[in-house]
């Protein structure tokens, strides 16, 4: 047996009593992040203005379901300049995507939950809302294209992957992803009802004090394996300094993974990429088929973002020693550059 990397209980609050973030990987989930205490300060060592404190705080929260046609992807982005939202459909049988995207400044039109645990988020007038209750995540889109209303539910005892790690000199990242999790409710596309029997569904809510200028290559999965179910998600660009945001999850049981790789040709989107772990434990390849793709250029703000859908070959080994054969599986990775 392979052994994980160590956990401690999630805090009632990210930020403690003297106003610095608890770091490592978490067994559940902050009631409350506590951005409000955070004791903020510069490189100089002078506490950071409130102008800045509201300003150098961003989050996303972002959903992906699969099922045996439809990939749907839904995100709502704060970077307080600026509020944006995206939600695409992604027809597997007839390689097609179709998507809506609003931008909103400052705080217009947009609601984002300050608690990773329970609260609301939405955007343009609700059309696509998040309401998280006692960690479950309950989804809402009212699109020309899709209507949902839709709970996304982990196995008994399955835990989120739920960490946090420092960001540069001053900064802190909070990330909370779950993959592989079960689909319930409505689901409409193009005014068809959609099956969700054998849907699955993941999340992903990040927050903190981020880089001014960062990037990530990102990887994930949902998938039902030889009549289990398999979720991965793997990372590389945010959360390193100290551990990492990599997690399989094996019918909800989670797996802690140590870092990847990622090797891929930004000015070839359809040569394969690599993905693999110095321990040998993950060795997959990619090859994209279909991208949601947006770049901004503006005065305070950069944004080179790209998710593809594509298969997904290789094998990854769990914490028990057991190889998972991956032959073709569906899933997204993203290539994204932001100045904010």
């Amino acid at each position: 047996m392979l052994a994980p990397s160590q956990t401690i209980p999630a805090p009632e609050s990210l930020i403690d009593s003297s106003g610095q973030p608890v770091f490592g990987q978490f067994n559940g989930i902050p009631k409350q992040l506590g951005v409000e205490k955070f004791d903020y300060r510069n490189s100089m060592d002078r506490a950071v203005s409130l102008w800045g404190r509201y300003f150098d705080y961003k989050q996303f929260q972002f959903i992906s379901v699969v099922t045996s046609r439809f990939i749907i992807g839904v995100a709502i982005a704060d970077i307080r300049y600026l509020g944006s939202s995206f939600c695409y459909v992604y027809d597997i049988q007839q390689n097609k995507l179709v998507e809506q995207t609003w931008l909103r400044p400052l705080s217009v039109d947009k609601v984002m939950s300050s608690s990773p645990h329970h609260g609301l988020s939405h955007i343009a007038g609700r059309s696509v809302m998040f309401n998280i209750d006692a960690g479950v995540w309950q989804i809402s889109i009212d699109t020309k294209t899709i209507t949902a209303n839709i709970t996304l539910s982990p196995p008994e005892g399955s835990l989120p992957l739920s960490m946090c790690t420092p960001t540069g000199y001053s900064g802190w990242t909070y990330t909370q992803k779950h993959n592989a999790l079960s689909v319930s409710g409505l689901l409409i596309i193009n005014g068809r009802p959609v099956k969700l029997e054998n849907a699955l569904a993941g999340y992903d809510f990040s927050a903190g004090y981020m880089r001014r200028e960062t990037s990530w290559r990102w990887a994930s999965i949902h998938h039902q394996l030889n009549g289990k179910t398999l979720g991965l998600n793997l990372a590389a660009g945010v959360n390193e300094t100290g551990s990492c945001e990599n997690a399989l999850w094996i019918n909800g049981e989670r797996h802690l993974l140590d870092p990847v790789l990622f090797s891929f040709d930004r000015a070839n989107q359809q040569a394969p990429w690599h993905i693999h772990s110095l321990d040998g434990r993950i060795k997959l390849t990619f090859h994209a088929k279909n991208q949601r793709s947006e770049k901004l250029n503006l005065w305070l703000l950069k944004s080179n973002f790209r998710q593809f859908i594509g298969f997904f070959s290789g094998t990854v080994i769990d914490n028990h020693g057991v190889t998972h054969q991956l032959d073709n599986v569906i899933g997204l990775t993203e290539d994204h550059f932001a100045r904010w």
